[in-house]
């Protein structure tokens, strides 16, 4: 398909071109051919500029870089090819190149009778919008030497920093660096814990079986130094470290008098000490990005946080990249999102798909039986996709949907063992509706005004549940109704038959 126009959209505004003379489509891949585009002299006679239309600032250009960049038909790019086009009909048929594929769908849109063609699917129109993209600044007359240059990198500073500032309003990014960093952390703190024990274990050996946890023995080492300083005056301030316990103080006390392990030197000890101090300052610093995490999740994530805890939650939003990317996948995807080795392993091997990824740490999948384990990751992975939706959708942090959604899950679990069954999720999410409304302070607008409240079984309706009973409760007095009238009707012709047939037997006995 010959092309008739091409658009260059560049720093500076939107250029027009008209295609005079085609180029040769057979040869378009020869070097020869791609020189000639590269020729002023030769790439002149190929195209003639129709119109050029600069921005009004770089503001402006700004905003229409940041439209096009989604794929969208500016009203100001709109105008231009509105002017610049002729009317397209059955015999005058116009083929427009350009550069985006999304944008091209826009214009289609837009502009019916114009058809469009992309760099990706067309050699020609690479061609040109390469020849016309080198030679702009001497094909536009408006335009001075070093214009254009001087454009592109103001526009590129202001894209890029407008993409940081968006990036650090979102907040999530501090949760991927922060989840990130405490998993990182977790592994230096296994490494130094476990050093430590080995280190100081040639001096006291027996304080290991005495005290297992990692954190706590590095900051009993850092505490008692050389074990020959260990007498029962020191019982209290030793019990202060193993949380008040002096039954565990009289043991290490005991095993120090003991002890089998040998005698360090001052240079030794001091070494061991400033590494053990090393290593409880970074048990206190992952402790303080723990709660920092935290934080960050209920005031970005809050429904997420309240489902799933915010290390899970941490992790789904790290893998999918931002909340955004997260609220839309689908359940299915956020259910084996963590797992892709495995998925593609069984597609390629055929064998069976995996059924949870990073859900499978939750403590509700470890409270659920065997045969009902991917039953419940899939509810799981459905209510943290809603969950997801509304922090990312929602102008007002809550956490009432996560509480809401969390009961949910508890409910459906205890279906599993038991049998019972769990509220109806319409219920769940209009009690969980009134109550973040009543936290801001907004009236329903689709309950008429501010009503009484209700305790039905011990819960809470507001407006919107209240009205729902209402219709209800006309449903099924409408049924009742009914099913009364048919027993009637039927009550009725059943009599009718029962008196033909006895009046049918006096007549046989006559």
């Amino acid at each position: 398909m010959s092309v008739n126009y091409i658009l260059d959209d560049s720093a500076v505004g939107f250029s027009v071109y008209k295609v005079v003379m085609q180029p040769d489509t057979i040869g378009s891949r020869l070097k020869e051919v791609q020189k000639s585009v590269t020729d002023l002299a030769k790439f002149g006679k190929l195209v003639e500029l129709v119109t050029f239309v600069p921005f009004q600032s770089t503001q402006h250009a700004l905003e229409n870089q940041n439209v096009l960049s989604e794929g969208i038909l500016s009203d100001y790019l709109k105008a231009t090819l509105e002017s610049a086009l002729p009317k397209a009909g059955k015999k005058n048929k116009i083929t427009l190149g350009l550069l985006d594929k999304t944008l091209a769908g826009s214009i289609k849109e837009e502009f019916p009778g114009v058809n469009c063609e992309t760099a990706d699917t067309s050699e020609v129109v690479a061609d040109l919008l390469r020849g016309a993209r080198e030679h702009g600044s001497k094909l536009v007359k408006k335009l001075n030497e070093g214009d254009l240059e001087r454009s592109q990198l103001g526009l590129g500073h202001a894209y890029s920093r407008a993409k940081v500032k968006f990036s650090v309003q979102k907040n999530d990014n501090h949760i991927m660096q922060a989840i990130a960093t405490l998993d990182q952390l977790d592994k230096a703190c296994n490494t130094f814990g476990m050093r430590v024990r080995e280190w100081y274990g040639w001096h006291f050996p027996e304080l290991i079986r005495i005290v297992s946890e990692n954190q706590a023995y590095a900051q009993l080492v850092l505490h008692i130094g050389n074990k020959s300083t260990l007498s029962m005056d020191s019982l209290h301030e030793l019990a202060a470290q193993v949380n008040d316990d002096e039954s565990i103080a009289t043991d290490i006390i005991n095993a120090a008098r003991v002890s089998m392990g040998r005698d360090l030197s001052e240079g030794d000890m001091e070494h061991l000490m400033l590494f053990a101090n090393r290593a409880v300052k970074l048990y206190a610093y992952r402790k303080r990005l723990a709660l920092y995490l935290g934080k960050k999740m209920g005031i970005v994530a809050p429904n997420l946080k309240a489902l799933m805890g915010e290390i899970i939650g941490a992790r789904l939003i790290s893998k999918a990249g931002s909340l955004t990317n997260l609220s839309k996948m689908p359940a299915s995807t956020v259910q084996i999102l963590g797992a892709e080795k495995a998925l593609f392993r069984a597609l390629k091997t055929k064998g069976n798909t995996p059924k949870y990824g990073i859900i499978y740490h939750s403590s509700f999948i470890g409270r659920t039986g065997t045969k009902n384990k991917g039953r419940i990751s899939r509810y799981i992975a459905n209510k943290c996709a809603m969950a997801s939706r509304i922090d990312n959708f929602s102008e007002f942090p809550s956490s009432k949907f996560g509480e809401a959604l969390k009961a949910q899950v508890e409910d459906r679990m205890e279906f599993y063992t038991t049998g019972k069954a769990p509220i109806k999720n319409s219920l769940v999410m209009a009690q969980a509706m009134d109550a973040v409304l009543g936290d801001i302070n907004v009236e329903d607008p689709t309950a008429g005004g501010v009503e009484d409240v209700e305790m039905v079984d011990g819960v809470t309706s507001g407006p919107l549940e209240q009205e729902r009973r209402k219709k209800k409760d006309k449903s099924e007095k409408k049924d009742k109704s009914e099913k009364k009238d048919k027993k009637k009707k039927r009550k009725s012709e059943g009599g009718e038959e029962i008196e033909k047939k006895k009046k049918k037997k006096s007549r046989d006995s006559i």
